[in-house]
């Protein structure tokens, strides 16, 4: 399960509510055998999403479920000391029992940069620091550590609590570019992505350069887990899915592109990106969701048709499919009833 944590209204009302949505869907997939609920962080983006806080929120959900993994999907290291990190991930990871998912990125977006006082163009070696300095932090088992750099200082300091996991929860790196994929690959780090910016095709392409260098550095790709994120609503026909969520889509994609990349910004790794807004606002609503459902990059369908994206998604070389039920303020129960009926048909004895 994977969540922006979108709030499609301006009231308070609204948003709260959709805080409690999120969290009552969650203790949902952890009854119906779900393995892992992942929350982003982002910051400034009003509607697209409002989830600033995400360990906040899956320490709620902790406290309501019993099996269900608390992906931090993910961590935008670059913006605070990798002492805070470590500290309140491992927070979480002790008070859930060792259900700690670690996903960490730089984040994308410009203005969080300026927001936070970063540089924008350096923010592939902060969040290179950042996670060396924090998985040292664990590594060390309480004893003494220092760093020191431009961005943050590490003054010979034990840092607790530790992990309930030992060393550490799992670490993901999430990327949308080839650059990044092989980044997490030379590290042995397992990978978060999406195909909505690139369609199936590439990220496949992207996927498989991936496991090769995993295997160039020495780490075995079968034991790594490669986790796609995608706007996905299943319901009994397929009218009924296009019915319900093509509206919701198509405004989650509008909010995607106008937040999270200003619309000043431009380089090659947004090029598609910028081709997607222009997609969605350009195009008539049909045209429009058949791309994006022929792409994968988001799948509306019914049960027949969501069976054949997840074997295409496998085929690919996904190991995990990270489903984005809740998107562009589709109803709660709609979201629900196509939780249920994912699991129960889609992945379940239906086949």
């Amino acid at each position: 399960m994977g969540y922006e944590l979108e709030v499609r209204g301006r009231t308070r009302e609204i948003e709260q509510r959709a805080f409690q949505n999120v969290i009552d869907q969650v203790v949902l997939g952890d009854e119906l055998g779900y393995d892992t609920a992942w929350f982003v962080e982002h910051h400034f983006t009003r509607g697209f999403s409002h989830c600033s806080a995400p360990d906040l929120i899956l320490a709620a959900i902790a406290a309501r479920t019993s099996r269900i993994h608390l992906g931090l999907g993910v961590v935008l290291l670059p913006f605070q000391s990798p002492i805070r990190t470590a500290e309140r991930v491992a927070t979480l990871d002790v008070i859930s029992g060792g259900r700690v998912e670690f996903g960490t990125g730089r984040g994308a977006s410009p203005l969080e940069y300026q927001a936070f006082q970063r540089p924008f163009e350096q923010s592939r070696k902060i969040w290179e620091d950042s996670l060396e300095a924090v998985l040292a932090i664990w590594n060390a088992d309480g004893e003494p550590i220092s760093r020191s750099n431009e961005f943050f200082e590490i003054p010979d300091v034990s840092v607790y609590p530790r992990p309930a996991q030992v060393p550490h929860p799992p670490v993901w790196v999430a990327s949308t570019s080839l650059e990044g994929y092989l980044a997490a690959a030379r590290n042995g780090h397992h990978l978060l992505g999406m195909t909505m910016l690139k369609g199936i095709d590439d990220v496949a392409a992207d996927i498989a350069r991936y496991k090769e260098c995993l295997a160039e550095h020495g780490h075995d790709p079968a034991t790594r887990r490669i986790a796609l994120m995608i706007p996905w609503f299943v319901a009994p026909t397929r009218e009924q899915a296009i019915e319900y969520a093509a509206d919701p889509v198509l405004w989650y994609i509008r909010r995607q592109v106008n937040l999270v990349t200003p619309p000043d910004y431009y380089d090659a790794r947004h090029a598609t990106h910028k081709v997607l807004g222009q997609l969605a606002a350009g195009l008539p609503p049909d045209e429009s969701m058949a791309t994006l459902r022929e792409h994968l990059m988001v799948v509306v369908d019914d049960v027949e048709g969501s069976r054949k994206a997840v074997a295409r998604l496998a085929e690919a070389g996904a190991t995990d499919l990270i489903l984005q039920a809740q998107v562009g303020g589709l109803a709660h129960e709609r979201v629900r009833d196509s939780i249920r009926l994912f699991m129960g048909e889609v992945m379940g004895g239906g086949r």
